[in-house]
């Protein structure tokens, strides 16, 4: 294996493969790093199913979904796989809550088709539901789920068929940024290249501050429930569509869920979770009193949702405003970095993947990505 490359890209999970593939693709020497196997479970990237939507409450990553999803196609057509199920998405609570009116403003200012139900017509569109009076739906037909383990290892497949080197199981050791180039040590080696990306994950803050960045990335332990139902097919991707439940304040944190996939049973999880410094303070148990505000929840609104099939932990990394960090380095501009995705970003993994490889090799994207600017976490 070779000991100098183009670029090196730090951490497979979904940027890294995906930046990892665009580079390849381009032509570029690239060296793929992962600390851990091929698809591990202890970070962000792993499992059947992620939420694919327009429905947001910021219009950026509304118009960022609009090039995303041909870049979705564009990857299925390559692979020869579907990662996108189209399944229709829902957005729903008490109307008049304050992120509810959020995405429905977000919905018409950009353009996207949407429908507007009140709780006695949900409930004979979708009787999976229980939705109560008050309570008013947003519905969204191209929202759906994308298969998150099977998107990853394709990208790493796809890469390594366009030339790049993979290494797994692999920990880095340490980064030395030259003038124009620089040096990762790993427990393998010493690699360099002209060019760095960081997509760590929850790890890439301690590469950051080790290279004199010091963000706020919080690492958050949560995770996803997957229940059994009364009438599994009423579950399918086919007949059950993804949901996002605006009632923070009745479970401390926003219920969300989709089909069985891959017969993964009926996902169910609340967006957050624990605040810890490292990610290396994670047990991987279970949080029981998470799956009991899960199960209160699943009682309420889902009837047909019975016993835990399984739970198991995903990791996020939050910022302060949930946006991601996605910049070149301040100081060292031959290294770029993704981070700090906040649990709502493998929806996007091909465009990242796309706006880091940018970034690397030109200094710049066509991607609007100014809202994701590593400034507004620097002092004056």
């Amino acid at each position: 294996m070779a000991n100098t490359y183009d670029v090196i890209v730090l951490g497979a999970g979904a940027m890294g493969s995906a930046a990892a593939y665009q580079l390849a693709r381009i032509g570029q020497r690239v060296l793929l790093l992962e600390q851990f196997e091929l698809d591990h479970q202890k970070g962000s990237s792993h499992g059947a199913s992620r939420i694919i939507r327009y429905a947001y409450d910021h219009p950026a990553y509304t118009e960022l979904m609009k090039p995303t999803y041909p870049l979705w196609a564009a990857l299925e057509a390559e692979a020869g796989e579907t990662f996108y199920q189209r399944t229709g998405g829902l957005d729903f609570g008490h109307a008049g809550t304050a992120t509810l009116s959020d995405v429905k403003n977000t919905l018409q200012r950009t353009g996207i088709p949407h429908e507007i139900l009140d709780a006695t017509e949900g409930n004979a569109r979708w009787p999976q539901f229980r939705f109560e009076p008050g309570m008013e739906i947003i519905y969204q037909a191209d929202a759906g789920i994308v298969a998150a383990s099977k998107t990853v290892r394709a990208l790493i497949r796809l890469a390594q068929q366009h030339g790049a080197n993979t290494l797994f199981d692999t920990p880095v050791l340490r980064v030395i940024p030259h003038a124009k180039s620089v040096e990762v040590h790993t427990t393998a080696g010493v690699f360099t290249a002209a060019r760095l990306i960081i997509a760590a994950g929850s790890w890439a803050g301690v590469v950051l501050a080790n290279l004199g960045l010091r963000l706020p990335l919080y690492p958050l332990k949560t995770q996803e429930a997957y229940f059994e139902s009364t009438n599994p097919a009423q579950f399918e991707p086919d007949t059950f569509p993804t949901f996002i439940a605006h009632l923070k304040d009745e479970y401390g944190f926003m219920p969300y869920g989709m089909a069985s996939n891959f017969n993964s049973g009926v996902k169910v999880g609340l967006h957050g979770g624990k605040q810890v410094r490292l990610p290396s303070e994670i047990d991987y148990e279970t949080d029981s009193h998470l799956l009991s505000q899960v199960k209160r929840f699943t009682d309420r609104h889902m009837p047909d949702v019975l016993g835990l099939r399984y739970a198991r932990v995903c990791l996020y990394t939050m910022t302060p405003d949930e946006h991601f960090i996605i910049d070149r380095h301040p100081q060292y501009p031959q290294i770029v970095f993704g981070a700090g995705c906040s649990g709502h970003a493998f929806k996007f993994t091909p465009l990242l993947g796309k706006i880091l490889a940018d970034l690397a090799v030109q200094g710049s994207t066509e991607y609007e990505f100014q809202l994701f600017a590593v400034n507004r976490f620097l002092s004056a």
